[in-house]
């Protein structure tokens, strides 16, 4: 693959976060690729914007236009991974692979419904609350260069019901139909959860396959940046070249 061919590659955050999760991968990555991270609809830069799936996928697609390469590799995690199924579905000129991070399970039936309590008992909390709890959870957790911009960013509490309303319900791995390019499917081993549907998801698809990345969680990037960031380089260096 040369230089010019080097597929652009937009990150899409995941639930309460915004481009700031990405601050490792965008590092790893921006030498080979042009990178760019958005934030969604009342997210980051944006909190002030109502959340709709329409607006995010427009987002999306205005990151990867400003990246002047052509169509783009999305790589989406959790509530970003759903909204990238979405873009995958309207804009597909735009796409020229997926990247599925935690978001391979559906969000149909029984699985949705402690996440529909949970979205309805979150605004009872007060965000200076939540934001203390999870400043605490990601110190704790994760090394300071990894989480700081997402800690800096801060949460976006208040888009959660909304965002999570509109997700929950609408996908399943029929979602990978509609996916018009090559899919990677990339999941922590103990994502339990989120794991559930990746064996459907991937065979709902002519070209997707599944790597995991091991001893990682939900937010593998997080767990193991150097291992997500290369799990994303190879499978961006096998994607088929522009036509």
């Amino acid at each position: 693959m040369t230089a010019a061919d080097a597929p652009p590659i937009v990150f899409v955050h995941g639930t309460r976060f915004s481009a700031g999760q990405w601050s490792s991968q965008l590092a790893a990555l921006r030498e080979e690729f042009p990178v760019a991270a958005v934030d969604l609809p009342g997210h980051g830069g944006r909190s002030d914007q109502p959340w709709s799936l329409n607006a995010a996928t427009e987002v999306i697609g205005a990151a990867v236009e400003s990246l002047g390469s052509g169509p783009a590799l999305v790589v989406g995690h959790s509530l970003g991974g759903y909204t990238s199924l979405e873009f995958a579905r309207w804009r597909p000129r735009q796409l020229r692979g997926l990247v599925l991070a935690g978001a391979s399970a559906s969000t149909r039936g029984a699985w949705a419904v402690p996440y529909r309590w949970a979205a309805g008992l979150v605004p009872r909390v007060s965000a200076q609350r939540l934001t203390r709890w999870n400043d605490r959870l990601l110190r704790r957790l994760y090394p300071p260069e990894v989480v700081e911009a997402t800690i800096r960013s801060g949460y976006a509490f208040h888009t959660l019901p909304a965002a999570w309303g509109e997700v929950l319900g609408r996908f399943d791995a029929s979602a990978m139909r509609h996916v018009a390019a090559p899919v990677l499917i990339l999941n922590g081993e103990k994502d339990t959860v989120f794991r559930t549907g990746e064996r459907d998801f991937a065979r709902a698809h002519p070209d997707a396959r599944v790597e995991l990345i091991p001893g990682a969680r939900h937010l593998a990037n997080f767990d193991a940046p150097d291992a997500f960031s290369d799990a994303v380089r190879r499978f961006a260096r096998q994607l088929p070249a522009r036509n």
